[in-house]
C-alpha cells in the first residue's frame, strides 16, 4: 500500500527535528564552547596568576650557593654553566619547585671537603626539628657531582617529596653516592650513574612509590638499599662490580625489581631483609656473583619467575629460616654452556671468577615453598636442597640435566633430607655431568 502525503510529511518532520540540534551544533567554534576547567596547578595560586618563581643563571653570582640563595620562596631554576666547580661546604637547597640543572657532564660539581659533608644537600631549614617540615618538588639534573674518600654523599636530601634526580653522574664519594631520608613521596631516581662511592650508590629511607629506572650502577660498595618503605619499582637498572652486594631490601612490601642486569658483585645479587614481604623479583639476569643470587633472609609472600641465574657459586636462591610462602617458578639455573658440549669458563682455574660453576634453590628451615617448572642444567650443587627442619615443599614439575658438576657420582639432584610434609613428583631428570668432584678446583665454599 503506498503511504499518503499527509505520513511522508510527518517522517520527514520527526527526522528534522532529530538532525537539527546536532547541524547547530556542529556550525560553533571552539571560542563558543564553554571552557573545561584545568586542575588548580598549585594550591593556593589562582589559575593564570602569574608566579614568582624565577631563572638565576649561577654564572652571574659570586658563588653557586650566592645563586641558589637568589631564588625566592617559590622556587624556580638554577642554571649551571659548563665547567669544575670546586666546593668546600655543601650546596644547600632550601625551596621546593626548584630544579638545579647542568650541562651535562660537562658540568661538574667536585667536593673538596673532608669532614664528611655532602656535596649537595637539599632540605626544609627546619628539618633537623621539625618532622612535619617538608618540601615538594625538587629537581636535579644533567650534571656530575665527584667526592673524594673523606667526603660525606654526593647528594643528600632528607624531607623532599616528589623529588626527582635524573641524568646526574656521582662518583667518587667516601660515602653513599645518593641518600634520601623521609624522601616519602614518589622519589625518582632515573638515568643516572652511580659508581666508585664508599657506601651505597643509591641509599632510600623511609619513602613509597619510588622509582628507579634506567640507571648504572657500577664498582658502589653495594648497588642500592631501599629500607622502610613500601611500593618500589627497581627496573630497567644495569648493576656491575660491586665490591660487597648488589640490592638490599629491607622492612618493604609490595615492590617490583624487574628487567634489571645484575653482574659480578664480591657477595649477593639480591638481600631481602627484616620482615619484606609481597615483593615480585622477574626478568632479572642474575650473573656471575661469588656468594649467591637471591637471598631471602626475612621475607614472606615473594614471587621469584623468570629469571636466568647464571653462572653463581654458593647458591642462586637461598630462603632462610626465617622466610617462607614463596613461589619459585619458571627460572633458569645454567652454567656457561653453550652446545655440543662445549662451555665458555675454565673447568680448572686459580681465579674464582673464570670458572665454569653453577647453583640451584638452598632452603633452610623454611616452609610453605613452591619450586616448580624451572629449568636446572650444568650446575655445581644440588638442584634443590633443603635443611631437615623445612617443611611444606612441593618441588614439581622441574626439568633438571648435567646435574652434579663438582658432586660425587652418586649425588642426588633434589634432597629435601627430613623436610615434613613435602611433596617431590614429576620432575624430569637428565644425565649427571660427566665432570666430577675435583679437590684441586678452586671454588669458593
Amino acid at each position: 500500500m503506498k503511504p499518503s502525503p499527509l505520513s511522508q510529511r510527518r517522517v520527514t518532520w520527526v527526522l528534522w527535528c532529530l538532525l537539527l540540534p546536532a547541524v547547530v551544533h556542529a556550525g560553533k567554534t571552539q571560542e563558543d564552547q564553554p571552557p573545561v576547567p584545568s586542575p588548580d596547578p598549585t594550591p593556593g595560586m589562582k589559575t593564570g596568576e602569574p608566579s614568582s618563581a624565577k631563572v638565576v643563571v649561577a654564572a652571574d653570582f659570586s658563588s653557586l650557593q650566592a645563586a641558589i640563595d637568589a631564588l625566592p620562596d617559590s622556587g624556580g631554576i638554577v642554571r649551571l654553566a659548563p665547567g669544575i666547580h670546586d666546593i668546600h661546604e655543601p650546596l644547600k637547597v632550601r625551596t621546593g619547585d626548584t630544579r638545579l640543572e647542568g650541562s651535562g657532564t660537562a658540568t661538574s660539581i667536585r667536593n673538596l671537603n673532608e669532614k664528611g659533608q655532602p656535596a649537595i644537600m637539599i632540605q626544609p631549614d627546619t628539618a633537623e626539628t621539625d618532622r612535619k617540615a617538608h618540601l615538594w618538588r625538587v629537581e636535579v639534573c644533567n650534571l656530575r657531582v665527584t667526592g673524594n674518600r673523606k667526603s660525606g654523599p654526593g647528594i643528600q636530601a632528607t624531607a623532599v617529596h616528589e623529588i626527582v634526580i635524573r641524568n646526574v653522574t656521582v662518583d667518587r664519594h667516601g660515602s653513599h653516592g645518593i641518600l634520601m631520608n623521609r624522601c616519602e613521596e614518589n622519589p625518582r631516581v632515573i638515568g643516572c650513574n652511580l659508581t666508585y662511592n664508599n657506601g651505597y650508590g643509591l641509599r632510600m629511607v623511609g619513602g613509597h612509590d619510588m622509582v628507579v629506572s634506567a640507571n648504572h650502577f657500577e664498582e658502589n660498595l653495594h648497588a642500592i638499599s631501599v629500607a622502610d618503605a613500601f611500593n618500589l619499582t627497581f627496573s630497567g637498572n644495569n648493576v656491575d662490580d660491586h665490591l660487597q652486594n648488589g640490592i638490599v631490601i629491607e622492612n618493604t612490601y609490595g615492590s617490583v625489581v624487574s628487567g634489571n642486569m645484575i653482574e659480578e658483585c664480591e657477595g649477593t645479587a639480591v638481600i631481602l631483609d627484616r620482615e619484606c614481604y609481597g615483593i615480585t623479583l622477574s626478568s632479572n639476569v642474575i650473573a656471575h656473583h661469588m656468594e649467591g643470587g637471591i637471598d631471602l633472609r626475612h621475607a614472606w609472600g615473594c614471587t621469584l619467575t623468570g629469571n636466568n641465574f647464571v653462572l653463581l657459586h654458593r647458591f642462586s636462591i637461598r630462603v632462610s629460616h626465617k622466610s617462607g610462602r614463596h613461589t619459585i617458578t619458571g627460572n633458569q639455573f645454567t652454567n656457561s654452556y653453550t652446545g655440543a658440549g662445549k662451555v665458555r669458563r675454565k673447568l680448572e682455574h686459580p681465579n674464582p671468577l673464570q670458572l665454569d660453576v653453577g647453583s640451584g634453590v638452598l632452603v633452610e628451615d623454611a616452609e610453605d615453598i613452591v619450586i616448580s617448572g624451572n629449568q636446572f642444567s650444568g650446575i655445581s650443587t644440588p638442584a634443590v636442597k633443603a635443611t631437615d627442619n623445612s617443611k611444606r615443599l612441593l618441588v614439581n614439575g622441574n626439568l633438571i640435566t648435567d646435574h652434579g658438576q663438582l658432586q660425587p657420582a652418586d649425588t642426588a639432584p633434589i634432597q629435601l633430607g627430613g623436610a615434613k610434609d613435602s611433596l617431590v613428583s614429576d620432575n624430569l631428570i637428565g644425565p649427571a655431568s660427566s665432570r666430577i668432584k675435583n679437590e684441586s678446583r678452586a671454588v669458593r665454599r
